[in-house]
C-alpha cells in the first residue's frame, strides 16, 4: 500500500522534479503525477458504466499513450482505472492503496522518462547501466 509520502519520495529521487503545488509533481514544466480525487461527474460516469467508483486516495500518472493506459487497466483493474474525463489523454488513475512501492516506482519513473528532457534522460539512464 503506497502513500503520498511514497509518491513524494520516488519523485524526489528523480532529477529536475518539483512539487509545484501540493501533490502535483512535474519534471521541468511537464506534469508527471498528481492527486486526482474523483469529481461528482466522474462518479456519475463510472456508475453509468456499471463500475463502482473507487474510494480513497487516487493518483493520476502520465503514461506513454492510451495503449499503455488500457493495457494497465486490463491487466490490473483493481489497481488502475480511468474516467471519461481522460479519454484521449495518456494518463492512468491509480488507487494509491492498491499499489505497492515497487509498482509505484516503475510507474512514476516511466512517467518521468517520457516527460523529462532527452539529454537528462540519457544521463539518468547512463548512470544506471
Amino acid at each position: 500500500m503506497a502513500t503520498w509520502d511514497d509518491v513524494a519520495n520516488v519523485v524526489g529521487e528523480l532529477p529536475l522534479t518539483e512539487e509545484r503545488s501540493p501533490r502535483e509533481w512535474r519534471v521541468g514544466k511537464k506534469l508527471i503525477a498528481w492527486e486526482r480525487p474523483l469529481r461528482p461527474s466522474d462518479r456519475e460516469a463510472l456508475a453509468a458504466l456499471g463500475v463502482d467508483p473507487p474510494e480513497g486516495d487516487i493518483l493520476g500518472v502520465r503514461v506513454a499513450d492510451e495503449g499503455v493506459k488500457f493495457a494497465l487497466i486490463a491487466h490490473e483493474p483493481h489497481r488502475y482505472f480511468t474516467t471519461p474525463h481522460f479519454d484521449g489523454y495518456p494518463a492512468v488513475l491509480v488507487r494509491l492503496a492498491a499499489i505497492d512501492e515497487h509498482g509505484l516506482r516503475e510507474l512514476i519513473v516511466d512517467a518521468w522518462l517520457r516527460q523529462a528532457p532527452k539529454k537528462l534522460v540519457e544521463e539518468f539512464l547512463g548512470g544506471r547501466r
